[in-house]
């Protein structure tokens, strides 16, 4: 990895020189004075300086720390026992959750014991839909009984009963049928164990148990409501959850019938199939999909001979494959199952997969014999791998042979005739693999991989927070039905990703550090630079590959995934690494050398790590001082503390969630709430920070009250922040005046502290040498309004040092309005008149208002704050000049440094059918015309209400499916990709420059000067020379292309993973005659036009 590099002393020189020795016929147009440039800059260097000190009080807070020095204590950080002590904490609060599962599975299974099924049962409940409804008389629907909701600030101010659990059933699941009514009724035993489990833990979020037959009860009951559709899709079994507590890892080869007969709705049917497979499969699942006719072919040619990991990317890919797949030829089973055994087996012998439960799923319309040679071949007598088959159509007369070969292979066969019947067809399978677990009453706990649930409240303004969810399966201890093993359904309860890091307080990681969590695949749980969600239009949406990215596509300068491998085996130690960390999305980068310190959490799959950066990013301050003092000077005005930090515990009791944490240290340290739990750590820091800091409020006030408006216009705000999050703000101007009314609030996260971060301020400045201050400016995407930047942000860090180590203590800053710098500059880049010429090499008296100059004030990443053209404040210089900025490039004066970001989002064109093809003939228009017409009378048909003809369950799958199929996209579509990105870096060592360049007929003189203690350069410019021949320079991301081969190497390579502990494949007393049968299902009429529609469409 390229670190910084430093120029030669002699290369500058020798670069001149080259530059100089141009063709006598290239002449320089405009010849400009070094020492003039030199003058301006310190002139104007010395007057901001004066400015912002003066402003700011940077000098008095630097003295009062200064004062303190021999009362403070420098600690450094030990990593190792900071990460061990975290996840032991962490471990802790997990095993909290998992005992409150525990419970409610004990009660769900004891409940099933002492109930007897009745198939008249008549059972009234809350169903979550139809709660607080009422019909025209003004009587409560039937299900829809009064059910009291109220605002809860713990479950992200949703409308909840916390006494109470409710029910949610899909639409194409029976609210009254008998197998519902009966689970309904037993599970109602949970309820007590609900609230018990939050009384004993109010740290609890959702807790839930997910049925077997569909239903769904969960705690706090909610009012839930359709999609846009009026559909409720969601099925708690095909949650992720649901899916990994119920089974075990299972390696999966799915094999499709695309002969001739499949098509139309066959084809439908059985596309629907697939997709309903795959997800029912998680990362710790493997898979491959194979179409057969006359000849067997993976559908994804780049994986062939070979299962993938059943990831959420590898799911996308194989969901749009599978939409392509078209039906043509005449089929032969025998070759797509024999392919399929060997696959299983070769990578069952080699130790690859999820070494567990193994299974085929066939899918097709008939098989004309039963492939007993296949199977005595390769799966006799053992049977190590089950077929599971799905007979697609309402012909039966293959039906024998099909389910014959389910039977005989410890599967399970059903026929699937219409749309609607898939789902329930499909989850059988999982009923079968769950089995021998079942038998066994083995209570797995699992973890699942982060994830945002955004379906579960689609319509509640759910906050999409990463979550992780422990489950456990519930079973039937009946002994009459212990060789079936009935699984009963599933309990889970939801752990917010950000209460677990809670436990990793920010102040203990300094200005850089940060913890991270990974799963045992290596995929990130959570990490302050994974990007979710991303911007369609005004609103935000999780990204498709949100919580499958890798830990070595955030921490990517791990180029030989040392840190991944150690963290996915749970090992505990530490590395260091020099990194280049983005800041200012994207368009600035911190040069940072990071130790990094990682262990496993007990008790689950998870791995943590905590970095801290080398230097001051290792220490911690102790300074002391009395509660009295401290909390005198935490009473005034202009303090505030990060409330994103746990200065105190305010989220468990009730009384304590409507204080702010500043609220809360003060009624701790009074005495006035003694049952407060508070990080006495952390309090007497801020304590210290308080009265430390104290003399800046009258400072500040006393300039505010002397400020002359003529002369210091433009001064807004003066701000600090400590390490122990504690913030000060002054206003110079009437809060109203203020240019940015978002700054230290938390419309402005990057300008404060939060869980994941120091004000962008404080960490830049602390990067930047003590005493010099960093002016940092909105670029022009960024700024309020989407105008041009009105502010500029000036920050600069207090240090101290104890003992020979220097710790950062504070950063403080001033805001003050753009055209204040603006005003100061143009005053400062002119000669007067009557200035003394002589022995002045070149155009005197100057001004940078003169045509024959450009001039420019820009900052260390080579964005413009000044320029004689407004509209280019905020742009990148490179931009503008591209020729300036190439010769600063290639005299080091500023360096290119290669950014990648591997979880960008591309624009993919969206690409439609030409619209010249029924220009060319007036029949074409007209069939096209009448195959429009009748395709959408018969949507029309699907959509109509005809639930007084047919029952309209069996229509809700086939409306989603339309819905979805036809919602056609107009705008380019985004999808998940690779980039690259340049940021331009200043090298400070140089500290001025100059040259000629040579543009054709002419030379293009330049003087770049640094303006001293700051982040700032006086770039000055001729404009007499045209160089537009040199092209701009641009921060522009560029994807990253893969080429077929590389693209395909990429998608095959298996990445280290750790196994889940368990698996149940097989149990002796399973009863494999349990194996399926004819589905009884009633005829839609409805769905009898599909065929039709598929072809018109």
């Amino acid at each position: 990895m390229a670190g910084a590099r430093r120029m030669r002393p002699w290369a500058v020189p020798w670069m001149m020189l080259g530059l100089l020795c141009l063709p006598p016929c290239a002449r320089a147009q405009t010849k400009i004075p070094l020492e003039t440039v030199k003058s301006w800059a310190d002139a104007f260097g010395g007057e901001l300086y004066s400015i912002v000190t003066k402003y700011s009080g940077s000098l008095l807070l630097q003295k009062k720390y200064k004062d303190v020095e021999p009362t403070l204590k420098i600690k450094e950080v030990d990593g190792l026992e900071l990460v061990k002590k975290f996840s032991e904490q962490m471990e802790s609060m997990l095993r909290r959750k998992v005992e409150a599962v525990e419970r409610l599975v004990e009660a769900a299974e004891d409940a099933d014991l002492n109930h007897e099924y009745n198939s008249s049962l008549e059972f009234d409940y809350y169903n979550s839909l139809l709660i607080n409804e009422k019909d025209e008389n003004d009587n409560y629907v039937e299900l829809g009984d009064e059910f009291i909701l109220e605002p809860n600030e713990h479950f992200n101010n949703l409308l909840v009963n916390t006494t109470y659990s409710d029910i949610q059933l899909p639409t194409n699941v029976y609210n009254k049928d008998p197998a519902i009514l009966n689970g309904v009724y037993m599970s109602e035993a949970l309820n007590p164990v609900f609230v018990d489990n939050f009384e004993r833990d109010p740290t609890l979020t959702w807790q839930y148990f997910g049925s077997s037959t569909g239903f769904f009860r969960l705690y706090p009951g909610i009012k839930w409501l359709p999609d846009e559709n009026g559909v409720i899709s969601f099925d708690c079994r095909n949650r992720g959850w649901y899916i990994q507590a119920a089974t075990s890892p299972k390696d999966i080869v799915i094999i499709v019938d695309v002969s001739g007969s499949m098509k139309g709705l066959r084809m439908t049917i059985a596309k629907h199939t697939i997709i309903t497979i795959l997800d029912t499969l998680g990362e710790n699942d493997f898979v491959n999909i194979i179409a057969y006719n006359d000849y067997v072919h993976f559908i994804e040619p780049c994986f062939k001979g070979i299962l993938v990991q059943a990831d959420r990317d590898n799911r996308e890919h194989f969901k749009q494959l599978v939409d392509e797949l078209q039906a043509k030829g005449v089929g032969t089973v025998s070759k797509a199952l024999t392919e399929s055994f060997k696959i299983l087996r070769e990578f069952r012998d080699a130790g690859q997969g999820g070494l567990c439960n193994q299974a085929i799923m066939l899918i097709t319309d008939g098989a004309v014999e039963d492939y007993e040679a296949v199977f005595e071949k390769y799966n006799w007598p053992d049977r190590k791998v089950r077929v599971f088959t799905y007979l697609i159509g309402r012909e039966v007369t293959f039906a024998p042979n099909v389910k014959w070969i389910a039977c005989n292979n410890k599967g399970y066969y059903t026929q699937i005739s219409t749309l609607a019947d898939v789902q329930e067809n499909v989850m059988e399978y999982l009923h079968v693999l769950s089995r021998p677990m079942v038998i066994n009453h083995d209570h797995d706990i699992i973890w699942t991989e982060a994830y945002m649930d955004s379906a579960l409240f689609a319509s509640q303004a759910q906050s999409l927070l990463l979550m992780t969810t422990v489950a456990m399966p519930v079973f039937s201890k009946k002994n009459e039905t212990r060789s079936h093993g009935i699984l009963l359904g599933v309990v889970g309860s939801d752990v917010p990703l950000r209460e677990l890091l809670k436990l990793a307080p920010r102040y203990k990681l300094g200005v850089h550090g940060y913890a991270f969590l990974n799963t045992n695949n290596g995929y990130i749980l959570s990490h302050p630079d994974l990007r979710p969600l991303y911007k369609e239009g005004k609103k935000l949406k999780p990204k498709p590959n949100y919580n499958s990215v890798d830990l070595s596509e955030v921490e990517w300068e791990d180029q030989d995934e040392i840190l991944r491998s150690a963290m996915i085996n749970g090992e505990t130690g530490y590395l260091s690494m020099d990194v280049k960390v983005p800041v200012d999305k994207g368009k600035r980068v911190l040069f940072l050398t990071n130790d990094y310190f990682f262990t496993d959490i007990s008790g689950t799959p998870f791995s943590l790590g905590v970095v801290l950066s080398r230097g001051h990013g290792e220490y911690i301050l102790l300074g002391n001082t009395s509660v009295e003092e401290g909390l005198h000077d935490l009473l005034q005005p202009d303090l505030s503390l990060a409330n994103e930090w746990i200065y105190c515990i305010t989220d468990i009791d009730p009384d304590h969630r409507k204080l702010s944490q500043l609220e809360a240290v003060i009624r701790f340290l009074t005495g006035e709430e003694p049952d407060l739990e508070c990080d006495e750590e952390l309090v007497q820091e801020v304590l210290f920070d308080a009265v430390v800091t104290a003399p800046m409020e009258a400072y500040w006030t006393t300039l505010a009250l002397n400020m002359s408006l003529d002369t210091e216009a433009g001064i807004e705000m003066a701000f600090l922040g400590t390490r122990a999050g504690l913030m000060r703000s002054a206003l110079y101007v009437g809060s109203e005046k203020i240019s940015n009314k978002k700054f230290l609030t938390q419309k402005d996260k990057e300008s404060i502290f939060t869980m994941d971060h120091f004000p962008l301020w404080y960490r830049r400045a602390a990067e930047h040498p003590p005493g010099s201050f960093i002016y940092s400016i909105v670029s022009e995407d960024d700024s309020e309004g989407g105008g041009l930047p009105k502010v500029v942000t000036v920050s600069t860090a207090v240090s101290v040092s104890v003992d020979g180590k220097m710790g950062i203590a504070a950063a403080v800053g001033v805001q003050i309005k753009l055209d204040l710098l603006q005003r100061k500059f143009w005053m400062a880049m002119q000669q007067p008149n009557d200035t003394d010429c002589s022995g002045v090499d070149g155009a005197c008296p100057l001004s940078c208002q003169d045509d024959i100059l450009n001039c420019f004030l820009i900052d260390n990443n080579g964005f413009i704050l000044v320029s004689k053209v407004p509209e280019e404040t905020g742009k990148f210089f490179g931009a503008v000049d591209g020729s300036v900025m190439t010769q600063l490039l290639n005299m080091g004066m500023f360096r290119r440094v290669t950014m990648y970001d591997y979880q960008a989002m591309c624009k993919v064109p969206y690409h439609h059918h030409s619209g010249a093809q029924p220009l060319l003939s007036p029949i074409y228009a007209f069939v096209a015309a009448v195959k429009w017409l009748i395709s959408d009378f018969l949507i029309f048909l699907l959509e109509f209400n005809m639930s007084s003809f047919w029952h309209s369950d069996n229509l809700a799958d086939a409306k989603a499916v339309f819905h979805h199929s036809h919602k056609h996209k107009k705008h380019d579509t985004l999808q998940p990709c690779d980039t690259e990105y340049p940021v331009f870096v200043y090298e400070p060592a140089i500290k001025e420059t100059n040259g000629l360049i040579s543009c054709g007929d002419c030379q293009k003189m330049f003087v770049a000067q640094q303006i001293i203690s700051s982040n700032l350069l006086l770039l000055v410019t001729d404009t007499v020379c045209d160089c537009s021949v040199f092209p701009p320079v641009r921060m522009d991301a560029k994807e990253v292309k893969y080429n077929a081969s590389v693209k395909c190497e990429r998608m095959r390579s298996q990445k280290l993973r750790r196994r889940p502990d368990s698996c149940h494949a097989f149990h002796p007393e399973e009863n494999a005659q349990d194996c399926g049968g004819t589905a009884g299902i009633s005829v839609c009429p409805a769905l009898l036009l599909l065929p039709l529609v598929l072809l018109l469409r």
